[in-house]
């Protein structure tokens, strides 16, 4: 038997996921009504991890924004993977919104993570790797609590727990 059990505390995106879910959006504008005839399109970049949104008008982008977030939770991908830029004009009379897909835990997110659980009073500790935290404990139970209180904080990056032994 382990002497110590651990798990992971990671961010990641599944990037297919998110291509399916902006090939859905897609789909989506090309049958509303409201999007007939306008200049509006969703482009996705694996390699940049960049997701750009180009609309005719500023309703028409946070319309735009709307579609992509909810095809993002059918997916099971939260919204907050996306941090978007300001709104420019582009060419024409069009608005363009770029957002950039979050991956990893940065070092200042990750501090304040292991703040956070250490401020549980709990027999664990927590390292930082690179853009992951690991935590470990002597005990399952304390594990657990910290992955329970975790998942009811709100923070700016969502965040899966992963290689739990």
């Amino acid at each position: 038997m382990a002497s110590n059990f651990s798990f992971d505390i990671v961010s990641q995106v599944d990037l297919q996921e998110v291509d399916n879910a902006v090939n859905q959006a897609l789909k989506e504008i090309s049958q509303r009504y409201d999007f007939k005839g306008s200049n509006s399109t969703i482009q996705f970049n694996r390699t940049e991890k960049t997701i750009t949104l180009l609309a005719s008008d500023a309703y028409k982008l946070r319309a735009l924004k709307d579609i992509l977030s909810g095809r993002l939770v059918s997916r099971k991908i939260s919204p907050r993977t996306l941090v978007y830029k300001a709104e420019e004009a582009a060419f024409g009379e069009t608005v363009r919104q770029l957002a950039n897909i979050t991956m990893g835990i940065e070092k200042d997110k990750a501090k304040e993570l292991v703040q956070i659980i250490k401020k549980l009073n709990l027999k664990i500790q927590v390292q930082i790797e690179g853009e992951k935290l690991r935590v470990s404990s002597p005990k399952k139970d304390d594990l657990q609590a910290v992955m329970e209180h975790l998942r009811n904080g709100d923070f700016s990056v969502p965040l899966q727990f992963n290689n739990y032994r």
